[in-house]
């Protein structure tokens, strides 16, 4: 949610700012409605000074026993007014909110200008792909050659984009999960949450996939709805909250299902695991406070390329341009893996965690604030949230990367306690 001062202040410059995104002004409509909910607010505002001047009046004019019935009819007329003022006033705030909370976030000063992933900029490139003297296959191949991946058994219990892990994808897949949370407690001093994944409107108004993306989620029959990621729950653990600046920040980590419906990715990465309606991530999320925000992005984006680095998969961080970047975030890097398979083997990264930093964006949403020590004003904190990781993707990754001639697959060493010492997958016999 944007503050309205601001629009107030500079339309132009808001306008600009959003015609970086590729969106045409609203500033003016915004205006617009905002300037007559003012001049309402004001009407009423006078109504009320004017019917307690009058009460009073009623009052002085019995005591002199003199006759009120003018006041009084005034003050009925003032009251009936004022209701319809009262409702008038209500639509109208209700109205602007509507507009401000159809517009995204506005981007950062260094965010690249484009109107798509083309202008995406790489900031760093970390590890090279394995030489291999067999040709790469995808992890659909490995997964169904070594006969622990199932996306029929799948289609037959839910439809498309779904799979069944069998054995050791199964334990691979909780093992990954194990090893992403040990390290971001651990080592970064995350707090793991086990949080619900079904809210309420309000936590993905909070966060902001509604009303705009309603149809990317899942709603229950009574009314939840099932999270796209834990970004939602963690994030919101601050909603309507004061904070004392001494708390800040606050880092939470959560391993969950993710629900998302995919309505606008129709033919796009069809085949395989790459794009399902349900998968497993861990989630990382910062409250943090506003003068330290832009380090925790920095922050954030290193502890999700450590997992990668730990499992020696090969990656590249891509700073998102403002036509690729989410409705809430600020600035985004895009952490890309290497995935040898993709691309009938010719081999391709693709996004395994982006790390967003959403200024106040989401927090005057959800009316998260703190107070700094030794005042009484509060403001908003600033929020955060990233992948680490997008567990199926990493399952990927792994596949991909550490898969053998003979169709088995190596366990990168840094998971091997995890999974009891096993040091390779090979085909169900």
């Amino acid at each position: 949610m944007h503050d309205i001062r601001r629009i107030r202040e500079d339309g132009a410059a808001f306008d600009a700012a959003l015609a970086k995104r590729g969106l045409a002004p609203v500033a003016d409509a915004i205006l617009a409605r905002d300037a007559d909910w003012r001049r309402v607010t004001t009407e009423l505002q006078q109504a009320q000074q004017r019917r307690n001047e009058a009460s009073k009046q009623i009052g002085v004019a019995k005591r002199n026993g003199e006759s009120a019935d003018a006041l009084m009819a005034e003050v009925s007329e003032l009251k009936d007014r004022m209701a319809r003022l009262e409702e008038d006033e209500r639509r109208l705030a209700a109205e602007v909110e509507e507009l401000l909370s159809g517009v995204p976030n506005l981007p950062g000063p260094d965010v690249p200008v484009g109107a798509d992933e083309d202008a995406n900029v790489e900031i760093r490139k970390v590890g090279a792909p394995r030489e291999r003297n067999f040709a790469a296959r995808d992890h659909v191949a490995i997964g169904e050659g070594l006969g622990l991946m199932d996306f029929e058994a799948a289609a037959r219990l839910s439809g498309a984009r779904f799979v069944v892990l069998k054995a050791d994808l199964a334990r691979l897949e909780r093992a990954l999960a194990s090893f992403m949370l040990d390290i971001h407690t651990g080592e970064f001093g995350y707090t793991e949450v086990s949080p619900p994944v079904l809210v309420r409107d309000q936590a993905l108004y909070g966060t902001g996939q509604l009303p705009k993306f309603a149809e990317d989620q899942f709603r229950t029959t009574d009314g939840f709805w099932l999270i796209p990621t834990a970004e939602v729950p963690l994030t919101n653990l601050a909603a309507d909250q004061i904070l004392d600046e001494e708390e800040l920040p606050l880092r939470f980590t959560a391993y969950t299902p993710c629900f998302r419906s995919e309505a606008g990715s129709a033919g796009r990465d069809t085949r395989g695991m790459i794009r399902q309606h349900q998968f497993g991530k861990v989630e990382l999320v910062s409250i943090a406070h506003p003068d330290r925000s832009a380090e925790e992005h920095e922050r954030m984006t290193t502890c999700a390329e450590t997992v990668l680095q730990r499992l020696d998969l090969p990656y590249r961080v891509m700073v998102l341009s403002t036509g690729d970047m989410g409705f809430s975030a600020h600035k985004t890097y895009d952490i890309e893996v290497w995935l040898p398979g993709q691309d009938d083997g010719k081999g391709r990264y693709r996004e395994i965690s982006s790390c967003s930093v959403c200024g106040d964006f989401q927090a005057r949403r959800m009316k998260a604030r703190f107070r700094r020590k030794g005042e009484k004003a509060t403001e908003f904190v600033h929020t955060l949230n990233g992948s680490g990781l997008a567990v199926g993707r990493t399952l990927i990754a792994i596949l991909e990367n550490y898969q053998e001639a003979d169709g088995s697959v190596a366990i990168p060493d840094a998971l091997r306690p995890y999974l009891r010492g096993l040091e390779k997958i090979e085909r169900v016999r």
